[in-house]
């Protein structure tokens, strides 16, 4: 038994005008189509620059409602085309509350649903608490026409916990929308250091939880952060099927079989020798000693 599907990788640059970018991806998940793409996943927040790279009030306009005008012109997008689409935007909730969030659309053009990123970093050039509020959606899986998907949001992907939960909930592959480089000052054994992690804990994902796990970055330079695209696809068992260029803006479509899964978790039976009586400690902060 096998269950092929197609998924289509959107790695791309991008710029200060919204529409712009809005148009690129149109044009790029076209072509993604065109190569027979099923599933087609854009980058994190593609509509924009990387505005987080600095604290300013005014980036605040950049947000929209979800639903909204981006995704309804992506809706009709995928419906035109009959591919699901994975869209990572800049919501307003509401006057004052602001999430880095995805939305989905199936390949009828219906809107499934939508995940609020739960891990909110703050770092150096990334100072994403000034601007969203942590997920309070949960973890989610959406039931597309071609496979239940689970997604989560760059910083989520340093994460194991978000990933063993969202596979418990029946994902059969897991994105990964992603904004995610190097300082231009760095050095290369800092940067390959970074890099080579980045890839590491996405695959260690899938291999604990036996499913496909895709990683979508963005590339070009912004701000002094070299966005170092990379994006990817791995097995269930680690094995990278597909990995991007650092510089370039490319259109990948790969064919996965998730039905390996199957194989996977039966040969390496790491959900059935789970011992989920003895993991409560993992809900605390830190474990102190008495």
């Amino acid at each position: 038994m096998t269950k092929n599907v197609k998924l289509g990788l959107v790695q791309m640059t991008c710029v200060a005008d919204k529409q712009q970018n809005l148009d690129k991806a149109v044009l790029k998940v076209k072509e993604a189509a065109a190569k027979g793409a099923q599933i087609i996943c854009l980058q994190e927040l593609f509509t924009s620059l990387y505005f987080c790279d600095v604290e300013d009030y005014d980036n605040f306009a950049l947000a929209e409602a979800i639903p909204g005008p981006s995704t309804d012109v992506l809706q009709k997008l995928a419906g035109e085309l009959g591919v699901v689409i994975i869209a990572s935007l800049f919501e307003k909730r509401t006057q004052g509350i602001y999430h880095n969030t995805t939305a989905v659309l199936d390949a009828d053009g219906s809107y499934l649903g939508k995940y609020r990123k739960m891990h909110i970093p703050d770092d150096p050039g990334f100072y994403e608490k000034f601007y969203f509020t942590p997920g309070d959606l949960g973890y989610k899986v959406f039931k597309t026409k071609f496979a239940t998907i689970g997604v989560l949001i760059c910083w989520d992907q340093w994460y194991p916990e978000a990933a063993r939960i969202t596979s418990l909930m029946g994902a059969e592959i897991l994105f990964y929308p992603t904004a995610i480089g190097w300082a231009t000052a760095q050095d290369l054994a800092t940067n390959e250091e970074q890099h080579n992690a980045w890839q590491t804990i996405q695959c260690s994902h899938a291999i604990a939880n036996g499913v496909h796990v895709v990683g979508i970055n963005r590339v070009g330079e912004e701000a002094g952060v070299k966005f170092w695209g990379g994006s990817f696809i791995t097995n269930p068992f680690g094995r990278l099927l597909y990995k991007g260029s650092v510089d370039n803006e490319e259109v990948h479509v790969q064919e996965v079989d998730l039905a390996k899964s199957d194989s996977y978790r039966v040969h390496w039976p790491f959900l059935r020798d789970r011992r989920i009586d003895s993991y409560q400690p993992i809900t605390k902060r830190f474990i102190d000693e008495e």
